[in-house]
């Protein structure tokens, strides 16, 4: 199954970076050009143990959804969320937040599998698993800028 992880340095309170990692809000500013829109579940604000968002959008000229649901939740230090219903096999995004002086260290663990086997395998390799990881550091890099900024205070 491939992983992904990552780690941001945020110049920002960990309360902070733990609520803008789990703002819908936040989510959809950093899906712009997917047309991605929360659209069951927890539409907007914050995202809390046991809630589900239904996303829909245009992934590779395919219009998706996908289901996850927050299944550990430890605030402000630990939260995972798991695809439910969706094209992929299995997601598990683990979000780890850590105090590190006046910085908040935030990492990601991310692991997907495919469906469809061994075809399943080789798209992995040729073409999610670097689309996934650029997915994941354009969100970090938002919530990033926006944690060290002052527009948090605009989301929910």
């Amino acid at each position: 199954m491939p992983l992904i992880e990552l780690t941001t340095l945020i110049h920002a309170p960990i309360e902070r970076c733990f609520n803008l990692a789990r703002s819908i809000d936040l989510h959809k500013l950093s899906t712009e050009g997917t047309d991605e829109e929360a659209i069951d579940g927890v539409t907007s604000g914050l995202i809390g143990m046991d809630q589900q968002v239904t996303w829909r959008a245009r992934h590779f000229g395919v219009t998706q959804t996908l289901t996850s649901k927050i299944t550990r939740y430890e605030y402000p230090y630990y939260f995972r969320d798991e695809m439910m219903r969706g094209a992929f096999k299995t997601i598990c995004h683990d979000h780890i937040f850590e105090r590190s002086g006046d910085h908040t260290v935030m990492k990601d663990r991310f692991e997907f599998e495919s469906p469809a086997g061994i075809l399943g395998v080789i798209i992995n390799k040729l073409i999610l698993e670097k689309y996934l990881h650029n997915f994941l550091v354009k969100r970090n890099s938002l919530i990033k800028a926006v944690a060290e900024g002052e527009t948090w205070k605009d989301l929910r």
